[in-house]
């Protein structure tokens, strides 16, 4: 922005800012607009919303009646359309004005709705790209009406001059640009005609394309959008969907979804994705706005848990922003966004009562997405929960299956809790389900609101232990000394040994311990380790006994009865330390660094022992 001169504006006399056109583009360029291509775009969308002014005043004529013509031969490109026009004063006022636009006039303000852009800034882009914009038009609203010719350059100067009407037969607008030679890439012929096809591919006014070799023109929207087109069956309306979805995204949906909401104007597809993706990952959706691509990155059209869906869509009412390359957050917005989450859900209900299949299919990939989805909508809950797998001790199942066979299901609190019990508790048939993962523990303590004649509880350690057999007195006696030898051992882990038989025989031992309880036991030996200063009071009152893990050894592996007949001390504290660091190791919970140093020290010394035995 550059200041005017006030040696002769007397004091307190308002003034008039002064705008540096080259710092503005500047602006425009590196923080609206996200890249130079949007220039094609901003002339298109200016054709478009001319043609529809000049509908206004030809109401009965076809959509087809007038269109878009684009030229580029690498030394111009040039948009013509057959449009409302403008008329010298329109030029002034529209052209020469920075940041107002014609369709912010009074006459046709009534019919805002019906144009793509709001802003008047869009023409400005094209200094991204040439330093001089050559405009030729003609008003459709007087017959006999001269042409106007605008000549707007990067420096902010421009010139406006009348010629005869026969510069310009045909009310309408020309818009010409000579490219910058650095900016080569956006105005290529194949390019503009890339780009036109880009953003273009959907707009209802006929567009045609011209490379300047002398063929005829190709049409870059030859055909309406795919929703809009008449097919013989609905098969053939579903795979020509599907084809579609497949051209704009690469790759083959696992179905598509139709998407229709008169209400807004909004028509179009969301294609199933096939395989999964991250959690919380977001695709963005392809977006248009009366038939002009806005955005095919537009995330806020669909809510966060619907990300195994890709969209492409178009709006009449939706409103873009500034830099119209994405959605303005308003209210239309909000309800679009719920709607079509409703849509959604009916073809999740669809499927789950008509096409078990799709469903399966669909489930497996998508399972976590509907997880996060069936925790906060009850109907979703209801619906799908039983369809939904888990892991379980009976393997990966549906909470439908797996309730057939366990009328009593026992959940666990986190992923290493499940694999320290799963063996023994398949072996003890007990019913238990992995509840670590994201969601899990949350849904199945729901399942007796679908199936009332099971019962849900936490898996507790004493359940588990409850289910293993004592061993009989004599061998308990016999084995003694060595469990002495062994609590001794384990006691630095806060660990109780115990002597029990229990299947599988293959498992030598079996290690309880949980999260919550290794905390407790950390709170309560940084409590003794500050008894008498502030903190060692703050952490003495919050004392509790903390709870021991507990490793059982099962007397039916070969291996256990051997150790515990070991007479020579050090060599049974040894075994004592291997059965413990194997056991952390299967729970596969994170070691600390005092069990990675046991497990060494103990296969080490094992190894030694073996060696001096063979000598």
């Amino acid at each position: 922005m550059t200041l005017p001169d006030t040696a002769a504006t007397p004091a307190g006399a308002d003034r008039t800012f002064q705008v540096d056109l080259r710092g503005l583009v500047d602006l425009l360029s590196h923080h609206l607009y996200s890249s130079p291509r949007v220039y094609l775009r901003e002339l298109l969308q200016n054709a478009v919303d001319a043609l529809t002014a000049r509908s206004g005043l030809a109401p009965d004529a076809p959509t087809d009646a007038f269109g878009i013509r684009l030229y580029a031969d690498g030394s111009v490109v040039r948009v013509e359309d057959d449009g409302v026009g403008l008329t010298e004063d329109d030029v002034h006022a529209f052209l020469a004005t920075i940041g107002r636009s014609s369709k912010r006039a009074e006459r046709i303000a009534e019919q805002r709705g019906d144009f793509i852009g709001q802003f008047g800034i869009g023409l400005l882009s094209c200094f991204l790209v040439a330093d001089e914009i050559h405009v030729l038009s003609r008003s459709a609203r007087t017959p006999d009406a001269l042409a106007v010719e605008w000549r707007g350059r990067g420096d902010g100067s421009y010139t406006v001059r009348t010629l005869p009407a026969s510069a310009r037969p045909r009310p309408g607008t020309t818009v010409t640009l000579t490219p910058r030679a650095d900016t080569d890439e956006w105005t290529r012929p194949a390019q503009v005609h890339a780009l036109a096809r880009q953003f273009g591919s959907l707009l209802r006014h006929p567009v045609t394309f011209d490379d300047g070799t002398g063929g005829a023109g190709a049409a870059v929207n030859p055909e309406p959008a795919p929703w809009a087109r008449s097919y013989p069956t609905p098969g053939a309306r579903s795979r020509a969907l599907a084809a579609y979805g497949e051209e704009v995204f690469g790759f083959t949906p696992l179905d598509t979804i139709e998407l229709d909401l008169p209400a807004v104007g909004l028509k179009g597809i969301a294609c199933v994705l096939p395989e999964a993706v991250p959690a919380g990952r977001r695709h963005g959706h392809r977006v248009h706005v009366k038939g002009m691509l806005l955005s095919e990155q537009a995330e806020e059209i669909l809510p966060e848990w619907a990300f195994f869906v890709r969209c492409v869509v178009d709006a009449e009412s939706l409103r873009p922003t500034a830099s119209r390359e994405s959605l303005y957050e308003d209210d239309t917005l909000a309800a679009v966004r719920d709607a079509l989450a409703e849509r959604l859900r009916a073809w999740m209900a669809r499927a789950a009562a008509s096409d078990p299949d799709l469903l399966d299919r669909f489930l497996q990939a998508h399972h976590l997405a509907v997880k996060s989805l069936a925790v906060h909508d009850d109907e979703i809950l209801r619906m799908l929960l039983p369809w939904l797998p888990f892991e379980t001790t009976d393997g990966h199942t549906t909470l439908d299956e797996f309730a057939r066979t366990h009328r009593t299901v026992l959940v666990t609190s986190s992923v290493e809790e499940f694999r320290q019990v799963a063996a023994i508790a398949s072996a003890a048939g007990l019913g238990v389900v992995n509840g670590g993962y994201t969601y899990d523990r949350e849904l199945v303590h729901r399942l007796p609101e679908i199936r009332p004649e099971v019962s849900v509880a936490d898996l507790d350690p004493a359940t588990l232990t409850a289910h293993l057999d004592p061993v009989d007195r004599e061998t308990e006696l016999a084995a003694v000394a060595y469990l002495a030898l062994a609590r001794d051992a384990l006691a630095v882990f806060d660990c109780d040994v115990a002597l029990r038989t229990f299947q599988p025989a293959s498992a030598p031992a079996l290690l309880v311990d949980s999260r919550e309880a290794r905390h407790e036991r950390t709170r309560s030996r940084l409590a003794r380790e500050q008894e008498g200063g502030v903190w060692g009071d703050i952490l003495g009152a919050l004392r509790q006994e903390a709870p021991r893990a507990q490793l059982i050894l099962n007397q039916l592996n070969p291996l256990v009865r051997a150790a515990v007949t070991i007479e020579e001390p050090e060599l049974a504290r040894t075994s004592a330390e291997a059965l413990y660091g194997q056991a952390v190791l299967l729970s596969r919970r994170p070691l600390r660094p005092a069990e990675s140093s046991l497990i060494n020290r103990s296969f080490l010394d094992l190894l030694a022992h073996a060696l001096r035995k063979d000598s």
